[in-house]
Order: C-alpha cells, then structure tokens, then sequence
C-alpha cells in the first residue's frame, strides 16, 4: 500500500481529517493536503510554509547587481574619453542599467529555483483527479501496515467521507 487517503467536500472536514491523523501520530511532514483552491483559513493551508525561494531571489538579485556593477565600470573606463574634469565612472546613470540586472537576476533565480524544485520535489504519488472537482484530499504516503487501520478510521471523519487505499 503505497498512499491511504480521504475526500473531503470542505474546510472544515478536511482539517477535522488533519487533526484526528495528529492525533493519530502522524507529524505534520507525514499528512498531504491537496486542494484546487488555497485554504489559507484552515490550519492545514499554512502547514508548508517555509521555502528557499526568497533567499536564492536574494542571491540572483546580489550577483546581477555585482554583474551591473562590473559591466558599466569596465565599459566607462575601458575607453578612456575626456568628460569635461567629471568622474568618468558616474554613479547616477548607472544605476538604471544596474537596477535592470539586479532584477533580471532575481526573477532568473525565482524562475529556476520554481522550476527545479517543481521537478526535484518528492514527487508523491498521492493524487486523485476529483481534486480537480473541489474535492480535498487528505492522506498519508507509505503508511505502516499495522498503522492502516488507524489512519482509516481517524479519516472516517463524516459519513460522506469515502477513505481511499493506493
């Protein structure tokens, strides 16, 4: 048995589902909650929260400021032209074409960093296609055997629930 998991019609059930597993002992890395629509209300909607995302933004956003940075000094002083006794590197024109690649940086880093966590994520196997219909799924991947009977009944939250084993 590789998943065991409920559809539930609302919020609420869902997160009476989430509660009884805890109860159950089931840590909260070990419950999958799949929904077509945010349930940032619910308990269960701010379960998986915390990602590395902003901090490689922050680090894409550092290495085109430095690129920005590097590529207007080394064009202003590359060509040596007199500029009437003014800096030859001036600092407020720059600031546009280094802003551009500070960001140009961080949304590079954004995008790559969505698109390999998208591929390298666990890649569970816990899905059914009435997610797509307003149902919420909630379950457990790779349950013990001796546990499988637990998990069921502390899903069996109302009678409408229908409990599912992969």
């Amino acid at each position: 048995m590789s998943a065991i998991y409920g559809l539930y019609a609302d919020g609420r059930s869902a997160q009476q589902a989430v509660n009884r597993l805890r109860a159950a002992g089931v840590p909260d890395r070990g419950i999958t909650v799949i929904s077509a629509q945010p349930m940032e209300e619910f308990e269960f909607g701010q379960m998986d929260k915390a990602t590395w995302m902003w901090w490689f933004a922050c680090l894409g956003g550092l290495v085109g400021m430095a690129a920005g940075i590097g590529l207007t000094w080394l064009t202003e002083t590359s060509w040596p032209i007199d500029v009437g006794g003014l800096p030859v590197f001036a600092w407020w024109p720059n600031l546009i074409i280094v802003f551009e690649l500070m960001m140009l940086g961080a949304i590079l880093a954004t995008v790559i960093t969505l698109v390999l966590s998208a591929f390298l994520s666990s890649g569970g196997t816990l899905y059914d296609p009435e997610v797509t219909e307003g149902k919420i799924v909630v379950g457990v991947e790779n349950p013990s055997e001796e546990l499988a009977a637990e998990l069921k009944f502390a899903l069996s939250v109302s009678p409408d629930t229908r409990i599912k084993a992969v």
